[in-house]
């Protein structure tokens, strides 16, 4: 009995050991395993850095501004432009507006301070020109761009009916791939490299993990190549709807016989436009209350810009 005894208790003291053996090495593998899962997640939130934002100029481009409004934007580029553009002469910089020189100065109070800094900065402001009638400005005849610039076109006709607006703003579009055509660089096809990705702050606050600071550019900045036209919208219905990049790509026959055929593009990106690296620019409506900062551009979604080059 005293050997039976003895038996048991040292297999129970064997199962015990073994128990607690057991309990360690799970705990210890468990550990391991946490450690294995914090290190991918750091590698994984390295991957996912911020994306720089996209600078889509040189410093060496002609740049033409259209639809202006207030001339926020033109100011931007010439008094405070990102770092990569510190050396852009603001003379290669042309900025227009629709409204007649009167009429911005009514519409935007602001306006008359911003144009004349500008001219004083030997950057060039024209009044009085029409997106879709680009060769009717004599000061634009026989000129060519490396960039043709659009933020937030809008055909402004307050139509209620939606699919009337979207029609009249598709229009309007057309109009101007095809009047900017003949005013843009020829060349290559630009390549354009695919945007960096910024080394994140660990002190940065969540709500700023998004793109920031730097330049993504054409490769080879000192060959000119074919200019391109950059589109803003708002990329939220009813923008959206507008099909920008298919009216671009492949535009619609003519809708009368004496018009001439949209040329087709190729659209080399789309990417994030950054309002706030654009300091002070300010995107003004241009209809009623809209005139006046009152207006919104879509609820949600994001700013974004379309680049496209003429496809021959």
């Amino acid at each position: 009995m005293a050997k039976g005894g003895k038996r048991s208790s040292l297999k129970a003291a064997l199962v015990s050991q073994q128990s607690r053996l057991k309990k360690k090495q799970e705990a210890l593998h468990a550990s391991q395993h946490a450690e294995r899962m914090k290190a991918t997640a750091q590698a994984k939130g390295k991957e996912k850095a911020p994306l720089r934002p996209t600078i889509p100029f040189t410093a060496t481009d002609n740049i033409l501004l259209i639809g202006e409004g207030n001339f926020s934007f033109a100011r931007a580029l010439a008094f405070h432009p990102p770092e990569s553009l510190e050396f852009l002469p603001p003379s290669n910089i042309v900025a227009t507006a629709y409204d007649t020189e009167e009429d911005c100065y009514t519409k935007y109070p602001d306006a008359r301070e911003i144009v004349t800094s500008l001219r004083e900065k030997g950057a060039e402001v024209l009044f009085g020109v029409d997106a879709t009638r680009l060769d009717k400005c004599a000061s634009l005849r026989g000129r060519k761009f490396s960039r043709i610039v659009w933020n937030f076109p809008h055909a402004g006709k307050g139509i209620t009916d939606q699919d009337r607006n979207i029609l009249s703003n598709q229009l309007l579009l057309l109009g101007f791939l095809r009047s900017a055509a003949p005013f843009l660089t020829s060349g290559p096809v630009p390549v354009v490299q695919k945007p960096r990705r910024r080394k994140k702050d660990p002190e940065d606050d969540d709500s700023e993990s998004e793109e920031t600071g730097g330049a993504a550019q054409d490769i080879d900045v000192n060959r000119q190549t074919r200019g391109t036209i950059l589109v803003t919208l708002r990329n939220v219905a009813p923008y959206t709807l507008w099909n920008l990049p298919q009216l671009a790509k492949n535009p619609p026959p003519p809708a009368s016989t004496g018009q001439k055929p949209n040329p087709k593009y190729i659209q080399l990106r789309s990417f994030t436009f950054h309002r706030r690296v654009w300091k002070d620019y300010e995107h003004r409506m241009t209809k009623g209350e809209r005139a006046h900062g009152q207006g919104k551009t879509g609820e949600g979604g994001e700013d974004r810009t379309w680049e496209f080059c003429l496809q021959n």
